[in-house]
């Protein structure tokens, strides 16, 4: 327990570097900027961002565990199989990222744009980043994690709950300790006017995260999904834009109530192209290996005829998984390891709910994607690679599987 514990809040830790975050971990250091003279209010932010990964990491945990309660095999991530879920975080990103080119404001800190009240959105808004954080952070797997994940999935509620909170802890620690460490204004640039564009600057990663869970959406679900998604975007846009323009006419004293009426019925109109997104999957992209589909009964099949079989449990949502494909599966040097070996490959595609996808996930103790599993030549044991790879990783344990025969 206490090992699981431990790579838990580990593996935490490491997911600050995982590139799902970075847009969002940058608006959080942007905040600690903000008030880097003010240590109170720093303080304050810090332990609200805490609170909102903490909060949101245990209410995905409770979800998840609630879900495998009721016999459905899910795993982190889980909620990304969803062609709805994936929209709507397209859109939640899109919103992010004209919030910080300045088409609205949120809540309270609408006053700031007439330079009234500028701290009173703080706490609010820290802990709705830290929640925002954990959820665009389910994509992306660190070192440590998914073992821990494992062992969670198939303890007792309580003891899970306590895994999950380790990975919450250890993801909002740094900037936690960061926001109460004494010597924040000496390491910290000095907040100015370079803080606006920054800010700017800030809503292009957001935008390009739009753009990645789009083309998510199209595997998922096709076309007909991105054009629901994108006549959504359109309506999420306006909607900001009238909702700025009625918090600009809210500063001035003028009547703004006909247009915050307006934003608020473009947003329910959103119902209208989501629920008509569609279900059917369309076929994954595929590099020049030659790859078959993962099944229970094509891992039988090959078992028995002398060559290693490599296994690619993977998602179009796993951002972790394609930067696997793009730095070491998809490279040369692993497709003539797997020609010169004979390895039969194939890919176990989670991208949309897959009940013997996540079962066989399962079974190998992992709490989530990427999962590379290599059945050795010799029909021996099988090995579960890292999740980080390489091509020295890769190419070095196919000989190994070729090796036992």
């Amino acid at each position: 327990m206490l090992s699981a514990v431990f790579a838990a809040f580990l593996g935490g830790l490491i997911l600050n570097a995982m590139p799902c975050v970075f847009p969002i971990i940058s608006l959080k250091a942007l905040g600690l900027v903000r008030h880097v003279h003010h240590r109170r209010q720093a303080r304050v932010e810090g332990l609200a961002f805490l609170a909102g990964v903490v909060l949101t990491m245990l209410a995905l945990g409770g979800m998840l565990l609630a879900i495998r309660a009721a016999g459905v095999a899910a795993g982190w991530g889980f909620q990304l199989q969803s062609p709805l879920v994936v929209a709507l975080l397209a859109l939640v990103m899109l919103a992010a990222a004209l919030n910080l080119f300045g088409v609205f404001e949120v809540g309270l800190a609408a006053q700031r744009l007439g330079g009234a009240a500028p701290d009173r959105a703080g706490p609010l808004g820290a802990a709705l980043t830290g929640a925002l954080a954990i959820v665009v952070a389910t994509p992306c797997s660190a070192p440590f994690m998914a073992g821990a994940l494992g062992y969670a999935l198939v303890q007792p509620a309580a003891q899970a709950m306590v895994v999950f909170g380790a990975l919450a802890l250890g993801f909002a620690a740094p900037f936690t300790l960061l926001a109460w460490a004494p010597g924040l204004a000496r390491v910290l640039p000095r907040p100015g006017p370079w803080m606006a564009t920054f800010k700017q600057v800030l809503a292009f990663p957001m935008l390009g995260a739009a753009a990645w869970l789009a083309w998510v959406l199209a595997l998922q679900a096709g076309d007909g999904a991105l054009g629901s998604l994108l006549g959504a975007a359109v309506a999420v846009g306006f909607a900001a834009w009238l909702h700025g323009r009625a918090q600009r006419r809210q500063l001035l004293g003028m009547r703004h109530w006909s247009l915050s009426a307006m934003a608020g019925l473009v947003v329910l109109a959103l119902a209208l192209p989501l629920g008509s997104l569609p279900r059917t999957t369309a076929t994954p992209a595929t590099t020049e290996v030659a790859r078959g589909t993962w099944s229970p009964q094509a891992v039988a099949a090959e078992r028995g005829k002398g060559h290693p079989i490599f296994v690619n449990f993977t998602a179009a949502w796993c951002v972790t998984c394609q930067v696997n494909e793009r730095v070491a599966l998809s490279q040369d040097a692993v497709k003539q390891a797997m020609a010169r070996t004979g390895t039969h490959y194939l890919i176990a595609d989670s991208t949309q709910f897959n009940a013997d996808v996540d079962d066989a996930i399962n079974q190998f103790g992992q709490g989530g994607l990427p999962l590379y599993v290599l059945y050795p030549a010799d029909g021996g044991e099988p090995q579960v690679l890292p999740q980080v790879l390489t091509v020295t990783t890769v190419v070095a344990a196919l000989e190994r599987a070729a090796a036992s025969h």
